[in-house]
């Protein structure tokens, strides 16, 4: 039985300074952005990622990039 996998939603999330903990190290929240087409080059959504890095106010320090596939047996 062959089962197909397609990607059906995309996200992009930076990791974002929130603040310090008690031992005084940084911590990092996500920022999501939602609707990134499921066809865009890791290139392009890097290079976003990257764009929207240099406007925001706080330090950043990793990109991600969630999916939500289906899985359908052929």
């Amino acid at each position: 039985m062959a089962v197909t996998k397609t990607i059906s939603s995309s996200s992009l999330q930076i990791e974002i300074e929130s603040g310090k903990d008690s031992s005084g190290n940084t911590t990092y929240k996500k920022k999501t952005f939602s609707n990134v087409r499921t066809d865009a080059a890791s290139q392009n959504v890097y290079d976003v990622a990257t764009a929207i890095k240099n406007v925001l106010n706080v330090k950043t320090r990793d990109f991600f990039v969630s999916e939500s596939s289906t899985l359908v047996s052929a």
